[in-house]
């Protein structure tokens, strides 16, 4: 038996035609001022902006880099270099106010990457100059990262919200890990983020970790829509706890952004948020979501999914998956391989890189 993921393209795909024709909005004005340009599809860069941390300065920096993408396919030289200047002026100027936002045992640590990430900039300044698109975007991608480290390092390993205690005895990823999800056709990595969804991320670890997924095979493709695995042989469509004898659930989770509480048990639509966009977004190949099925949300198991991405379910400012099922890590290595597996190809294992520190069997 299957369970799915709980969206109806087309209607959904009709009741937003009809919003724009007729002039509705569909969105509360606490949410109107979303940027509604180029939906971010880097899966790095979700999970840069999806860290739970507050540093303006080096998110300016960060936010920077990152702009300059679309400026680098324009060719547009000068405003890449400007924006790297204003990066390093910005870096040189603020060095004070990131470091106090570290942990003092790892500031060391965060002033050997400072530098690296100084000397980047620097780097990055001649490439511009020199119009060495191969070169810069490299080392654009590096710098990235560092300031990734650098940011990681302010969370200094606390969890930063509340679980509901009702949710007690769920497992919870209290933080980030990093998987190798192996197939018949190949390998995969993955970020799983326990941040903006740790009972869900919880549950695909715990499940890893004992191995309920090796050798399941992809009960579902879609082609531009989604694969589809996670269900055992046999009558049981989900993971039966071997202490209460009954398939373990875990509620629907999802973040927003600069929000101060987890939604859990309720869609967007139920919420009234429409075209809201999560601190997870399904705006990228590789995006990992959590299945349920049709008869409720909060009844999800085991079996998760591979969002394959499609324009037309995702446009910019106008998700329309978002909202119905928790997101909970990207591929982020060998997402070529989404587009060779199909019904039938098999998880030989999910195996943990790092992280699994991190995973609490209960609160």
């Amino acid at each position: 038996m299957k369970v799915f993921i709980m969206i109806n393209k087309f209607f959904l795909i009709t009741l937003l035609l009809i919003a724009f024709i007729f002039g509705v909005d569909l969105v509360p004005p606490a949410f109107a001022a979303l940027p509604p340009g180029n939906a971010v599809k880097d899966p790095y860069a979700i999970l840069r902006n999806a860290l739970p941390i507050e540093q303006k300065e080096l998110r300016e920096i960060q936010h920077k880099l990152e702009g300059t993408s679309d400026l680098v396919r324009g060719s547009r030289w000068p405003a890449v270099n400007k924006a790297v200047s204003s990066s390093q002026f910005r870096l040189a100027n603020s060095k004070k106010e990131i470091l106090n936002s570290i942990p003092e045992k790892s500031q060391i640590e965060a002033e050997e990457i400072m530098q690296l990430l100084r000397d980047n900039l620097e780097n990055l300044g001649e490439l511009s100059s020199g119009k060495s698109k191969s070169e810069f975007i490299a080392l654009r991608r590096d710098s990235l990262q560092k300031i990734g480290d650098l940011e990681a390092l302010m969370l200094n390993d606390v969890f930063p919200y509340t679980i509901p205690s009702e949710f007690n005895n769920l497992p919870r990823l209290l933080g980030r890990a990093t998987v190798s999800i192996k197939t018949n056709k190949g390998d995969m990595k993955a970020i799983i983020d326990g941040y903006n969804a740790p009972l869900t991320a919880g549950a695909f670890m715990d499940l890893a970790i004992k191995g309920f997924y090796n050798g399941l095979p992809i009960n579902r493709a879609e082609e531009f829509f989604v694969l589809q695995t996670g269900d055992p042989e046999g009558t049981n469509i989900g993971y039966i706890d071997p202490e209460t004898n009954e398939e373990r659930y875990v509620p629907l989770e999802i973040r927003l952004p600069n929000q101060s509480e987890t939604i859990y048990k309720e869609t967007f639509e139920e919420r009234g948020l429409y075209t809201a966009t999560p601190t997870l977004p399904f705006a990228t190949p590789g995006a990992l979501g959590w299945s349920h099925s049709g008869n409720s949300v909060n009844d999800g198991s085991s079996q998760f999914f591979f969002f394959l991405y499609d324009a037309e379910l995702n446009p910019a400012g106008r998700n329309l998956i978002d909202g119905n099922n928790a997101a909970f890590g990207y591929v982020v290595e060998g997402n070529e391989l989404l587009g060779q597996l199909d019904v039938g190809d098999k998880i030989n294992s999910i195996d943990v890189i790092d992280g699994q520190e991190r995973l609490k069997s209960k609160a």
